[in-house]
């Protein structure tokens, strides 16, 4: 492995893991809108913002970095 493709794994390892923060950060903040702690616009309408954010946080953290895998993976030889 050449030092420029240990760079670049290194950039993928670390956008993979940074989709999966971002996607538990995600969730949280849905669920802090859902549970009605955190407040943007008003009770009825957060809760379906934050139904929206942790779909989106599910998304990030378990769907988009499997996504990002496959399409980095190394051709078989």
């Amino acid at each position: 492995m050449t030092p420029a493709d240990e760079a670049l794994a290194k950039k993928r390892y670390f956008a993979i893991n940074l989709m999966r923060i971002m996607g538990a950060l995600f969730i949280m903040a849905g669920f802090l809108l859902v549970a009605g702690r955190w407040e943007i616009a008003g009770m009825p309408t957060d809760r379906y913002i934050g139904i929206a954010v942790v779909l989106i946080g599910a998304f990030d953290f378990a769907v988009f970095p499997m996504l990002l895998a496959r399409r980095w993976r190394s051709p078989k030889e």
